[in-house]
């Protein structure tokens, strides 16, 4: 399925038409959910908070807005899949093919064309924990399946010169502390959206790999700070423009609130990026 440049434009997550309602219900949830919630692990902290705006914060690192009010331990917001996902919902399904399991998702694998995504390095830890005991028990077992769009904006399996690739989707089960960890690259920034990835997690692996019983849908999101000094670098000239004309409270999905989905980012251009995130279920 070839998707062309402007249908990206009005397609890419399906655009606030698809996601008000889900938005609607996404903020009543939060209202029931009211003040008897316990803090959520890996919150921001004060000290956190306080390092954000301090001049002394490194160029190489990143924390969490400090215009954004700490969050506690709710469930991970509910997202769109948007119209990319390769899970089956839409076409393709790369979950059920041999090798989908896999740390390393910069290559393509299989039958596709053997591509590697380009670009700055990022790492991407996900930490998966039960919501009903406080965040504190990690899923072990639990399956994440992330996918994300190339430096150039495109989604493999779907997009005009990436039909063939798989790359930048990949599978890991949950170990003993709830984590998995993907070596990626930093993605692009696609007019209209700003630069995230995405995710589904499942109870088992074995779910996972049949495409069969997702239990939460949803997206991270990356620092302004960091996007800049990596847009700064070769290939994600687009992205520049692109991310001039955004912000996280007029993006389509995170308008409503970002604090449980923007990671923590660390690193440098040089040296790569590691993205961390808690992802309460």
């Amino acid at each position: 399925m070839n998707v062309n440049r402007e249908e990206e434009v009005h397609e890419h997550d399906r655009g606030l038409s698809y996601d008000l309602p889900l938005l609607a219900r996404r903020r009543m949830v939060r209202l029931l959910a009211g003040v008897s919630l316990v803090p959520l692990v890996g919150c921001t902290s004060e000290e956190e908070t306080t390092a954000s705006s301090s001049p002394s914060l490194s160029p190489s690192s990143s924390s969490p807005s400090s215009a954004s009010s700490p969050v506690q331990c709710e469930t991970i917001p509910e997202e769109t899949e948007g119209p990319f996902p390769g899970d089956g919902s839409n076409g393709v399904n790369v979950l059920r093919e041999s090798g989908v399991v896999r740390s390393d998702i910069t290559k393509s694998f299989g039958d596709s064309a053997g591509g590697t995504a380009e670009g700055v390095p990022l790492t991407i830890t996900l930490t998966v924990v039960d919501a009903a005991s406080g965040c504190g028990t990690p899923k072990k077992g639990a399956a994440v399946y992330i996918w994300q769009c190339d430096r150039e904006g495109r989604y493999s399996l779907y997009n005009d010169g990436v039909t063939d690739e798989n790359y930048l989707r990949g599978v890991q089960e949950a170990d003993d502390k709830g984590q998995v960890t993907f070596k990626s690259i930093f993605p692009g920034c696609y007019p209209g959206r700003w630069p995230h990835v995405h995710f589904e997690v499942y109870g088992s692996l074995a779910d996972a790999t049949a495409a069969r019983s997702i239990t939460n849908t949803s997206q991270l999101a990356l620092p302004k700070d960091v996007s800049d000094r990596v847009y700064a670098t070769d290939g994600y000239s687009e992205s520049v423009r692109n991310l001039s004309e955004l912000s996280l409270e007029s993006d389509s999905v995170f308008s409503d609130g970002y604090n449980q989905q923007l990671a923590t980012v660390t690193g440098s251009v040089e040296q790569g990026y590691t993205a961390t995130l808690t992802v309460p279920v």
